[in-house]
């Protein structure tokens, strides 16, 4: 099965896209489903522009496409569809005034700095500001292993190790534990899909499970 994107980045010769080439099937396989629909999409770092024009190309005239960086040179990347922002995504006073200004969002995409309080503050600023069935991304995920960038294996702190926790809080409607409740993150998230440098959240109304028995007992 062909990729539009892995297609459109080895046939680029437009703006400057750098991205780990996996990356690609794992956009496709959750993005697919907003192409011809009129998507909001947020990602986080512009660099040269490239993969905002990427998105536009894949997902077509009725998507609105947002891009925040710190750089302000990036305001020149702004064209038809695509909106830029500057400002800093550890600020949430800045990512809240982009969020009601655009939002709220089918898709927030942190290909930003990395760092371990970049990728936590945004997480924590934008993830409300996404629809139901809608998808938080965050990738490069790898720094949080690297040591000039705060993390290493099972260090505190790390965002790995913070998606970790959100595993248990994905989970917290089967507690029995004293402390560990219910929040807006277990009642809005549907599920949380772990791949080579890359988180991605999936967005849902959730209620609290239920079990049922059908059929006659055998035994």
């Amino acid at each position: 099965m062909t990729n539009p994107l892995l297609e459109y980045f080895e046939q680029n010769k437009d703006r400057l896209i750098y991205k780990w080439v996996h990356y690609f099937d794992i956009y496709h396989r959750y993005f697919n489903k907003f192409r011809g629909r009129p998507v909001k999409m947020l990602e986080i770092g512009v660099y040269h522009g490239g993969s905002l024009q990427i998105w536009k190309d894949y997902f077509g005239s009725e998507a609105n496409i947002v891009g925040i960086d710190i750089d302000p040179k990036c305001k020149n990347l702004a064209e038809p569809q695509i909106s830029i922002e500057i400002g800093d995504q550890a600020n949430l006073i800045f990512l809240n005034e982009v969020a009601e200004k655009y939002g709220p969002f089918d898709i927030v995409l942190d290909d930003g700095g990395h760092t371990m309080e970049q990728q936590k503050v945004s997480f924590q600023a934008l993830y409300p500001h996404i629809c139901s069935s809608g998808f938080y991304m965050c990738e490069d995920l790898h720094t949080s292993y690297w040591k000039e960038f705060s993390g290493g294996r099972n260090r505190e702190g790390t965002f790995v190790e913070y998606c970790k926790a959100l595993i248990d809080q994905l989970n917290a409607y089967h507690s029995r534990e004293e402390g560990f409740i219910v929040d807006d993150f277990t009642k809005s998230t549907n599920s949380i899909h772990f791949y080579d440098s890359i988180v991605v959240i999936e967005k849902t109304i959730r209620s609290e499970p239920i079990a049922r028995k059908t059929g006659f007992p055998s035994l």
